[in-house]
C-alpha cells in the first residue's frame, strides 16, 4: 500500500455515518488507520498496544483524533481522551463502552 493510498483511505473514513460501524474490531481498525495517517505511516506499522505519545502522536493530533472520533461515532469525547486512554486498544475499549450505552 502506498502512502497516498493510506492517506486517501484514512481521509475517506472520517466521512462515514456516525454509528455505522461500532464493533470493537471496526473501531480499532479505524483508529489504526487514523493514527497511521497522522504519523504518515502505514497501518501495518502501528502497534495498537503501544502508547500513542511514544509512537510520536503529539497534542495537536491527539485533539484532531478527538474531533475525528466525534464526527465518526457521534460521541462527545474529552480532549484528554488520548492521554486518559494512551493506546489504541485502550481507546477502542473506551469507545466501545460509550457506544454500548
Amino acid at each position: 500500500m502506498t502512502e497516498a493510498t493510506v492517506t486517501d483511505t484514512a481521509a475517506d473514513d472520517t466521512s462515514a455515518t456516525p454509528g455505522s460501524v461500532t464493533s470493537p474490531q471496526a473501531i480499532r481498525s479505524w483508529l489504526v488507520d487514523r493514527v497511521a495517517y497522522y504519523l504518515e505511516r502505514t497501518p501495518a506499522d502501528i502497534d495498537a498496544g503501544a502508547e500513542l505519545a511514544e509512537m510520536g502522536l503529539d497534542s495537536v493530533y491527539a485533539l484532531t483524533l478527538c474531533g475525528d472520533v466525534e464526527d465518526r461515532f457521534g460521541l462527545v469525547v474529552e480532549p484528554t481522551m488520548a492521554w486518559d486512554h494512551p493506546t489504541i486498544d485502550a481507546i477502542t475499549a473506551h469507545l466501545a463502552a460509550e457506544l454500548a450505552r
